[in-house]
């Protein structure tokens, strides 16, 4: 990235500038007012969590980079490793967002008709290009699945950054980053289904394993964490913090299918991951760790 600015509004301004894109195009793309970006962008206003999120994503940079100035930095959210994330291409940035914009849309065509119903011209048509401009960027559909995942985990490590890193409460902490992962609405239900779709593929096909592998340590890493967190405030019980995580993510794994399959409502599903997490892991006041 050339030439970067300081701080979080600086970090802001130099996204916007290497993504090629006009301050009022990515307010559009954003859904925010363009005096509102402006007044941002001129220290006078705060980015808004979900504002950093949605920057991050038009950009192409992660929410990680645009706090602290690296990919790197261990926050409230563990960093997926290089692999996790969308590949990076040595190419301009025309390119580059027209990758991105590749990726998005048949992020939304695997999520809402699955894998096997969406075609290489579906996805061109989404996104008003040839199938030759697809198959320049990419080599067949199976390769942008994969970079459908890489972008799922994207949006999860972003939103979770963004959310997170001014919750100090350890039970709000591991409970919104609970929340945030819901199969909600449009959106919360599509990333959820590309996960449940890689899940079905790595179980008959193994090729997509260490690609599948490499988001969802990060995930159960950032489950892990945040509940050693609590119980180094101890305000969790002391029991092995992988066992409570693999306990805690397999129920929010079960729960998201029932969900996507209509057997469940997002809203049921936190009810009942709210009533394990309290049962299970939070601390009673006046009980000895």
């Amino acid at each position: 990235m050339a030439e970067n600015e300081t701080g979080v509004t600086g970090r802001v301004r130099t996204s916007i500038r290497n993504s090629g894109m006009a301050q009022r195009e990515i307010a559009h793309h954003i859904g925010l007012d363009e005096t509102k970006l402006s007044k941002a962008l001129n220290g006078t206003r705060r980015f808004h969590p979900e504002e950093l999120t949605s920057l991050a994503d038009i950009t192409g940079v992660t929410v990680n980079w645009l706090l602290s100035g690296s990919d790197e930095t261990h926050g409230p959210s563990v960093p997926p490793p290089p692999m996790a994330l969308p590949t990076r291409h040595p190419e301009n940035n025309e390119h580059a967002q027209k990758r991105r914009s590749i990726i998005e849309a048949a992020w939304w065509l695997f999520a809402r008709r699955g894998f096997s119903a969406v075609r290489i011209a579906d996805i061109a048509y989404a996104c008003s290009l040839s199938t030759a401009a697809i198959h320049y960027y990419f080599s067949g559909k199976r390769e942008i699945f994969a970079e459908a995942l890489r972008y799922s985990i994207k949006l999860a490590f972003d939103r979770q950054i963004a959310e997170l890193h001014s919750i100090t409460d350890p039970v709000r902490r591991l409970k919104r980053l609970i929340e945030l992962q819901l199969p909600a609405g449009e959106r919360g239900s599509a990333e959820f289904s590309i996960w449940l779709q890689t899940w079905a593929d790595v179980a008959v096909d193994s090729s997509g394993k260490e690609n599948h592998a490499q988001g969802y340590r990060r995930w159960f890493k950032t489950v892990e964490d945040a509940i050693v967190q609590g119980q180094e405030a101890g305000a969790f019980v002391v029991v092995p913090s992988d066992e409570l995580a693999m306990e805690l993510t397999c129920l929010i794994d079960g729960l998201g299918i029932k969900v996507l399959t209509g057997m469940l409502t997002s809203d049921q599903m936190y009810r009942h991951i709210e009533s394990f997490i309290d049962r299970n892991i939070v601390l009673e006041q006046g009980s000895p760790q």
